[in-house]
């Protein structure tokens, strides 16, 4: 007679993230579930809507059904792993678009970082190959819900090719979401000097601007007339990459900031006949939300976290620009490009939590760092929010997620795989707390 095996049942209740995480890993890593149950949890879908108390169905990496808990009848037999989480909180994976995370490790290091190659336009440059996912910072980075990330070159005026990953992999191609998702055009500035904070010189028109934008429009119009050939007898790496800007298989992020950069860009963008345009920055963005809408143009809104870029800005500006987008119908989302922006991708729920205490109601702020930017991205089919049929790529957190104070992660799933909340700072920390600490 067959032996019946008998679902793992985790019952969440202890606070010390380490001691879940072995127990957990002797469960999950070893049988390898295909079949998870989490209930009892406060599910943030992601699209605005929560459920109090949701039971949520795994299988085969994919979400099978969301149920009340309460409603729901639990027959153990259809579980390999079965985890109470009740009282916790349930997010999708937190997604860090525009990040050079996966691409550097020690900034002050360059043989660490692989983000940047020479020249000025390297559309065909892939950001994708370089992702590394044993990165020591990418671990702290999914401690705090990050699960997704979008790896982005830098450098010259067409930095490259981007690509969507999963912060958990065996390599990157075991990581990759969506690869060359598209080209990171970086914009003229129309702006030049500044600095009001060191040097208190105004900003001064820039005279080479108009000069700088002919030169990018004309390597678009040479891409297009390139691309409209199916099979060019002579082959240009530069231009191939470019196809997909055209044909809507590619995104054309461009970063701009500046009301006259931002105003370029949309009649660049319409002007060249760009299937997907994304702005990147838009500091400038809520005086003219009225053209983004009209355009449908989204943006990935600067780093809230950010000073004032002129002397006349309040200073709680950045705070507020997500929800003055929000207030003028323009889709957004929050990234973290910046000062240290792969280490600090750890803060990106913050960020969101900020521009909530500035104007976003809670639901929305989690939509600008989950469904909201995989829409941007192309990838909110499988990804972005906790849904039947999508990706079960979700975390557990002890309190909110988008506190600082309450931002525990206790259980984490990537493609439907269990994963380590832990990273090798709190397993330093352990360590020594042991040695140290009676």
């Amino acid at each position: 007679m067959e032996k019946k095996v008998q679902p793992k049942k985790i019952n969440i209740k202890m606070k010390h993230i380490i001691i879940f995480f072995a127990f957990v890993s002797s469960v999950a890593f070893a049988q390898e579930p295909s079949r998870i149950l989490l209930s009892g949890g406060n599910l943030h879908v992601g699209n605005g809507e929560v459920f109090e108390s949701a039971a949520i169905g795994i299988e085969d990496g994919k979400i099978t059904f969301i149920k009340n808990a309460f409603a729901f009848t639990l027959k153990e037999s259809d579980w390999d792993t079965i985890i109470d989480v009740t009282g916790k909180e349930i997010y999708p994976g937190f997604v860090a678009p525009n990040s050079t995370l996966g691409l550097t490790e020690i900034d002050a290091v360059k043989a660490t970082r692989d983000y940047r190659e020479t020249g000025i336009y390297n559309p065909h440059v892939r950001s994708q190959i370089a992702f590394n996912v044993e990165s020591k910072v990418m671990s702290t980075v999914r401690s705090n819900g990050v699960l997704l990330t979008q790896a982005t070159p830098r450098g010259g005026i067409i930095s490259g090719s981007s690509a969507v990953m999963t912060t958990n992999g065996w390599n990157w191609e075991d990581a990759t979401v969506q690869k060359d998702d598209g080209i990171h055009l970086n914009w003229p500035s129309s702006m030049q000097g500044g600095g009001w904070w060191a040097e208190p010189a105004p900003k001064t028109k820039n005279k080479k601007y108009g000069e700088r934008k002919q030169a990018i429009v004309e390597f678009f119009e040479m891409a297009k007339a390139y691309t409209q050939e199916n099979n060019p007898e002579k082959k240009d790496l530069r231009l191939e990459a470019m196809r997909g800007c055209f044909d809507g298989t590619k995104r054309v992020y461009i970063h701009a900031d500046e009301l006259q950069e931002l105003a370029d860009v949309i009649e660049f963008s319409k002007a060249l006949g760009l299937a997907y345009p994304v702005i990147v920055g838009g500091y400038d963005a809520h005086l003219i939300t009225d053209l983004l809408k009209d355009s449908k143009i989204p943006v990935m809104v600067v780093r809230p976290h950010s000073l004032p870029e002129n002397e006349e800005d309040a200073v709680d500006h950045a705070y507020r620009l997500p929800s003055l987008l929000k207030a003028g119908g323009v889709k957004f989302c929050i990234q973290n490009e910046g000062d240290m922006e792969a280490m600090n991708a750890r803060n990106l729920p913050f960020l969101a939590g900020t521009a909530m205490a500035y104007g976003l109601s809670e639901e929305d702020a989690v939509s600008a760092i989950t469904l909201w930017s995989c829409e941007i991205m192309g990838i909110d089919k499988s990804y972005g929010s906790v849904e039947k049929g999508k990706s079960a790529t979700l975390f557990v957190s002890e309190g909110n997620a988008l506190d600082m104070m309450t931002n525990q992660m206790v259980l984490g799933v990537v493609n439907g795989e269990l994963i380590s909340p832990s990273n090798f700072q709190q397993d330093l920390m352990e360590k020594y707390s042991k040695k140290y600490t009676k």
